[in-house]
């Protein structure tokens, strides 16, 4: 088994903006992993919240390249357990690679992923939100309007808590909508704004309060009149269960917990214990969003639409039709670099 890593400048469409900041181009590590004569690809871009660099992420990498040299596939789960120790400091490095594993022993089986694990065409899928990004209200009207018609749209806002924001943005559309506050709230903010979004439309708040604030989550599950999911709280596999009395909701990203192999065991266990589930992105090519592409009849939520926010995407092989993701039908995940 050899990796081979090549990054590449994502250039978004329109600068996109949370509460933290603003991106206008998104650096990303493709992994290709050749097995056989099988290749196979996974994803994970930069951030600077959870400190993953280019680097960082080529450098875990090249810690479990001899390990990988002559290594006999038969189970990715297996090869993650095996890697973790090496991997564990850098969950968006160990994400790519499993995800590329993925890749190849669906492929080595011939089939999709998701057929892999069982799943049919027939099986439901929620659609993906559109997220628009803080900006002007008549510029996030905008963007709404050229990303019409799509079934929910995930609005970003900040400190401030966005009423009249989210007011001028439901004058424009009736699908549904999600707030994602991106740790910007405070705790007395929370039960005043939700009341105020629940007249709107709004399905639930994402992410309120920062991160490590457990305890104050706790307190507002229940007492509010939406729906609190975790996302910045929600990290690795031992979160899931800090997470079941302080929020209603889990959005598990892949890149944040190391791979498809962790997140099929997270989503199990916030199922077990009544949590509903999301599976997110990062601003990724068609490359990492079809991953999470292949969990979609597991999930509650989905927020997959970082390709869609790409000016030029580095990948082809996922399409949509009013926010559904059709499932691939080619073997793998079902993309390939253009």
């Amino acid at each position: 088994m050899k990796i081979t890593c090549q990054s590449f400048d994502l250039h978004l469409r329109e600068p996109f903006t949370i509460a933290r900041g603003t991106v206008s181009v998104q650096p990303t590590l493709i992994v290709k992993v050749e097995y056989d004569d099988l290749v196979g690809y996974g994803e994970a871009t930069t951030n600077a919240y959870y400190g993953v660099t280019l680097e960082t992420m080529q450098a875990a990498l090249d810690r479990v390249s001899d390990k990988l040299a002559g290594y006999r596939l038969e189970n990715p789960a297996e090869l993650w357990k095996e890697l973790d120790t090496d991997l564990a400091d850098c969950r968006f490095a160990q994400c790519a690679l499993d995800c590329a594993v993925w890749d190849i022993y669906a492929k080595m089986h011939q089939m999709p992923l998701w057929e892999l694990w069982g799943f049919s065409l027939e099986d439901p899928r929620p659609p993906t939100c559109y997220t628009i990004g803080i900006d002007t209200p008549e510029t996030m009207a905008k963007k709404m309007q050229a990303a019409a018609p799509w079934p929910v749209y995930k609005i970003k806002l900040d400190a401030s808590g966005g009423i009249d924001l989210v007011r001028r943005l439901r004058e424009e559309t009736d699908a549904k909508f999600r707030v994602d506050a991106n740790c910007s709230w405070t705790a007395e903010q929370v039960p005043v704004l939700a009341e105020q979004l629940s007249q709107l439309n709004v399905e639930l708040i994402e992410q309120p309060l920062a991160a490590n604030e457990f305890d104050a989550m706790c307190s507002l599950k229940g007492n509010c009149a939406l729906p609190l999911m975790a996302d910045e709280s929600c990290q690795v596999e031992s979160d899931i269960d800090r997470c079941i009395d302080s929020f209603d909701a889990v959005n598990i990203k892949l890149v944040k917990c190391g791979g498809l192999t962790p997140a099929r065991r997270m989503i199990t266990r916030a199922k077990q214990n009544g949590l509903q589930v999301m599976v997110g992105c990062m601003t990724e090519s068609s490359i990492g969003i079809s991953a999470g592409v292949h969990l979609l009849p597991l999930l509650d939520f989905a927020d997959l639409d970082g390709a869609l926010l790409l000016a030029d995407d580095i990948a082809h092989g996922i399409t949509w039709d009013a926010g559904i993701c059709k499932l691939p039908t080619a073997h793998g995940l079902g993309v390939e670099l253009v």
